[in-house]
């Protein structure tokens, strides 16, 4: 990785005007955009489907694409869909924030459409998907028993059986819902066709894309579901342990994830095969993977299963440098990212040093105390990814609202920030002109904004992932403002000058004789 920048800006966050952010026009803008603006990487969320509470971090399959994210301006294009039919679909009023619960119905109800008039037409190509794809099977199936039984979790499924995946009984809904796991096959060859094409158009820019991996799946996915024995669960496939983190000054009960804790004994016998699976499907999606809560690796916090919070959990030894560096020589073309926030042990720290891997540095943390500490720019080292903040934190202009005037005072000073300037700016500055290899920006906080424009409130369940970004709002003139910063402080190169023609001066000897 050389000297670089890149903007955070989720899929969903994308402007369009069916509710949510696709991969259609808008994406190809927005890779227009990071282009003008300088910007080597795009950091995206989670891109898999998303369950109750619309959380990318709880996905109902590690390998599959949110449906959500189909463009239906490209399915109309193809010709299965008509425009008409789109604009009859109530996708919500308003262009700021997601609808969840209306785009929901909406887009299963016109994606059914397009599976009617173009799955046959396409056997060819969804044959070839399903031979390189060889998850989507069990997804589709696993998808299409959770709508038989009412979309309830797989643990509650009433058939023993099948809540077991038995053979007989896997054959047995392998049939009997021939139609529905069809259609949940084509949604996600239309994802990744689409996905495809893109991710190709921004890479031909010049630009990477950084994905987001979070350590653990959700209880309620496939990956659970189809593989119990790589999980900690019990003699009937219930949760023995489920991850959280310990009480800290945030919280004094801790936070409970309720994601099982996986089986590292299982997965070590087998050679880890489960994990080196999860990156390959990683590796067609991104090129730059961020690992989400890396200390699990080395030591993970168990909570017994049905505790109520995260106080009575233990901390319990990880995998190390087994799997972390069998994942660095299995996938030598991926980049990776340690996302070690917090105040990491020791031991989290040699693992972190072992792998090669770069840290995170968020700036915001850097002055929440008064006091110096390790995420003040002139504390890092190259080989770290500096934030302005992540998807879990606020907007710089709403932390410079709510944070203590002692606080803004200190980051002022501290940065040389002017009100001329503007506090974002100052920030974005600081973060630009550190040595991290790499800095990162959400979009919001190049356009100044403050309250309730953060993507996510962390242990809050509900008002989350929705903030959207305004197609206004990717302007030239911001663009020429980003990439004349990340010129300045070498994340991005001028355009070279076109070198003169030397004139020839025409002698008797050169000119043509007529």
């Amino acid at each position: 990785m050389k000297r670089s920048s890149g903007i955070l800006l989720p899929i969903s966050s994308l402007p369009s005007p069916y509710g949510i952010g696709t991969l259609g026009k808008a994406a190809y803008d927005f890779a227009d955009f990071m282009k003008a603006s300088g910007q080597k990487y795009w950091q995206v969320l989670p891109l898999g489907p998303t369950s109750y509470g619309d959380s990318p971090y709880q996905s109902f399959s590690t390998f599959a694409g949110n449906p959500y994210f189909i463009d239906l301006d490209m399915l109309i294009a193809d010709g299965l869909l008509t425009k008409e039919e789109v604009e009859a679909e109530d996708w919500g009023t308003n262009p700021r924030y997601v609808d969840y619960g209306q785009i929901y119905t909406s887009r299963f109800k016109i994606l059914e459409l397009a599976k009617e008039r173009g799955y046959k037409s396409s056997l060819g190509d969804i044959s070839y998907f399903k031979k390189n794809n060889t998850w989507v099977e069990n997804y589709a199936l696993f998808m299409a028993i959770k709508k038989h039984f009412g979309q309830l979790s797989w643990q509650e499924w009433p058939e023993e059986d099948i809540r077991m995946h038995e053979k007989s009984a896997v054959e047995k809904y392998t049939k009997e819902l021939a139609e529905d796991i069809e259609f949940f096959i084509y949604v996600q060859y239309l994802f990744f066709k689409q996905w495809d094409e893109l991710k190709k158009y921004i890479n031909n820019l010049g630009i990477e894309v950084i994905g987001d991996l979070p350590i653990y799946v959700a209880l309620d996915s496939c990956d659970v579901w189809a593989e119990p024995g790589f999980f900690k669960l019990d003699e009937e496939n219930y949760p023995v342990e489920v991850a959280g983190v310990p009480p800290d000054y945030f919280s004094e009960d801790g936070q409970l994830w309720g994601n099982p804790i996986y089986n590292w004994e299982a997965m070590k016998k087998d050679n880890y095969s489960w994990w080196v699976r999860r990156i390959a499907g990683a590796e067609k999606l991104y090129d730059v993977v961020r690992i989400d809560h890396f200390r699990g690796f080395d030591e993970y916090w168990s909570v017994p299963f049905g505790d109520k919070t995260a106080k009575n959990g233990k901390w319990k030894k990880g995998p190390g440098m087994d799997l972390v560096g069998l994942l660095s020589k299995k996938f030598p073309k991926i980049e990776f990212i340690a996302e070690d926030l917090g105040e990491p042990s020791p031991t989290v720290v040699k693992l972190l040093k072992d792998s090669g891997w770069p840290g995170m540095k968020v700036l915001e943390f850097a002055f929440d105390s008064g006091e110096a500490n390790d995420y003040q720019p002139h504390t890092y080292d190259k080989n770290c990814i500096c934030y302005t903040g992540t998807h879990d934190n606020a907007t710089v202009m709403e932390w410079y609202e709510e944070a203590d005037k002692k606080d803004k005072d200190y980051a002022s000073k501290y940065l040389g920030i002017s009100k001329s300037e503007g506090f974002n700016w100052g920030m974005i500055r600081g973060g630009m002109s550190s040595v991290s290899v790499l800095f990162v920006a959400q979009m919001q906080d190049y356009l100044g904004l403050g309250k309730y424009n953060r993507i996510n409130v962390p242990g809050t369940s509900t008002g989350n992932w929705q903030w959207r970004l305004l197609s206004k709002e990717m302007t030239p003139e911001l663009a020429k403002k980003i990439y004349s910063m990340a010129i300045m402080y070498g994340r991005s190169q001028a355009p070279k000058k076109p070198k003169k023609d030397k004139k020839i001066i025409a002698t008797k000897e050169t000119k043509i004789k007529k």
